[in-house]
């Protein structure tokens, strides 16, 4: 009696289960994978069609001082005099700094003075000469003396040169790392010197778009921290690809009027080569990465097919396709998990 009653519980419950097969359960066809009544899966796609694309190359950079150099004396010696002050600007050929020559500077009124004796004494023997009261020979060994002496000359000042350093050109000076009556030689760091207007930025592009690029192209420089945007022109191109990243390097120049960017900043680059005028745009989501490359899924006779393709550009949204897709092609472009080659599916083209 007792089993009996078990089953007749039982009843109930699987009653109200046939009554009510679908609660707890939401029929959602309107979503972009939503399966029709007809059991074929609706998705959304493009129809692919030639467009216009601006060909933009974005990369980063190093900003390069348009010349540079750290100074240095070409001889030893005692700081006698510092001509410049920390920070500023500099005209080229400016005395910066000068090493004491006191014994050369003697050297050289010796000299002076030995000279201007050998040139009284070349006088009288030419005038002799005329006479024929000495030979030839005479007179060539005065007027030997006389060049000799000034070639003295000449080598003392240009040891005297030494003793000085110039600006090499207009530029701003760092700072300063010697102090008047301090020792310096050869490989003592004075101060550094920096030409930043123009300045150069060096950057660096994929191989495959060396064939695309020529100097004189234009260059877009931005550095968002600072809010400031740069235009221009591609300054020079290195004659080889990189073998280990397979890039190609770039220098480009750019006007730095107000001198706000300084060398060893680093810039977002972009060089804008000629706009591609039929080029196949595919929304990014569309791209399905593959063990030997991309592939995309297309509608074709109402089915799914796989497609191989080879990508270009890529902007924020889209991707270029080069290879494997033509105009007219219906691209799927979402759903892509559930999609499988030889499905059949209706496409809600956008």
């Amino acid at each position: 009696m007792l089993k009996y009653s078990r089953y007749l519980l039982l009843i109930p419950a699987l009653t109200s289960l046939a009554l009510f097969p679908s609660c707890g359960a939401k029929n959602n066809d309107t979503g972009p994978r939503a399966v029709q009544p007809s059991g074929v899966m609706a998705v959304k796609g493009i129809v692919l069609r030639k467009q216009a694309l601006d060909n933009v190359i974005r990369s980063s950079g190093t900003v390069l001082a348009s010349e540079s150099v750290d100074l240095v004396s070409e001889a030893s010696g005692r700081v006698e005099t510092i001509g410049f002050k920390e920070g500023t600007h500099v005209r080229k050929n400016t005395v910066l700094l000068r090493i004491n020559d006191d014994d050369l500077q003697a050297q050289l009124r010796k000299t002076e003075l030995q000279i201007q004796l050998a040139e009284d004494q070349e006088k009288r023997q030419h005038q002799l000469l005329e006479k024929s009261a000495i030979s030839q020979e005479q007179y060539d060994i005065s007027l030997n003396q006389v060049n000799t002496l000034k070639a003295d000359r000449d080598n003392l000042q240009a040891s005297i040169r030494k003793r000085e350093v110039w600006a090499p050109f207009d530029g701003i000076i760092g700072l300063r790392y010697v102090s008047e009556g301090g020792y310096v030689t050869q490989t003592t760091r004075i101060a550094s010197v920096q030409k930043i207007n123009p300045m150069k930025v060096d950057f660096a592009i994929p191989e495959r778009y060396a064939s695309q690029v020529a100097v004189g192209d234009l260059v877009y420089l931005k550095r968002d921290e600072a809010g400031l945007q740069f235009t221009g022109k591609l300054y020079a191109i290195e004659p080889r690809i990189d073998p280990q990243v397979g890039t190609l390097q770039l220098r480009a120049l750019f006007d730095n009027k107000g001198e706000k960017v300084f060398p060893g900043a680093f810039v977002d680059i972009e060089l804008r080569l000629a706009q591609i005028t039929d080029a196949l745009m595919v929304p990014s989501p569309a791209i399905i990465p593959v063990l030997k490359g991309q592939t995309v899924f297309i509608r074709k006779n109402g089915v799914v097919q796989s497609v191989a393709v080879k990508s270009g550009i890529r902007t924020p949204t889209d991707v270029q396709i080069i290879s494997g897709l033509v105009p007219g092609d219906t691209v799927i472009t979402t759903g892509i998990m559930q999609l499988r080659p030889g499905m059949p599916v209706n496409v809600s083209v956008q």
